[in-house]
């Protein structure tokens, strides 16, 4: 294997409902939001990197009154010494990294939700991130 996880863990929980009326007002108009998958990746010394993937909640609306609702998961990876195909690199980052850890987060960003009152709160079950980088490719 090219590369081994580490560690993982909840690198930032944002969650802020600061009035009643934005409650009632995501309650009513939760089809006005959409959720977000962001990929950042750092070198953090000698063959390891910390791959960031953060699930966002944003408004489709700009003029919705909105929350902050964002969870950032960081996985520190160590990468084989070997591993010279930047190619290579890059579908671990942006492809087999969020896979793994993709149910781990939404499980959490639904836990939060949930616990909000908000219990119809709908994330997907699967990303198809090799689509995505696909696509970010063309």
């Amino acid at each position: 294997m090219s590369y081994k996880i580490i560690a993982r863990y909840i690198k930032k929980l944002d969650f802020d409902i600061s009035k009643p009326d934005k409650f009632f007002s995501l309650t009513r108009d939760i089809s006005n939001y959409k959720f977000k998958i962001d990929i950042k990746s750092n070198s953090f010394k000698d063959n390891i990197i910390e791959v960031q993937t953060t699930l966002v909640l944003e408004s489709k609306d700009k003029n919705l009154d909105k929350i902050n609702a964002l969870a950032t998961y960081s996985t520190m990876v160590e990468l084989d010494k070997n591993l010279t195909d930047k190619k290579k690199l890059e579908e671990i980052i942006l492809i087999e990294i969020p896979n793994k850890i993709y149910p781990e987060l939404r499980k959490v960003f639904i836990f939060i939700f949930e616990n909000s009152g908000f219990k119809e709160i709908k994330i997907d079950q699967e990303v198809d991130f090799k689509k995505l980088y696909l696509s970010r490719r063309n």
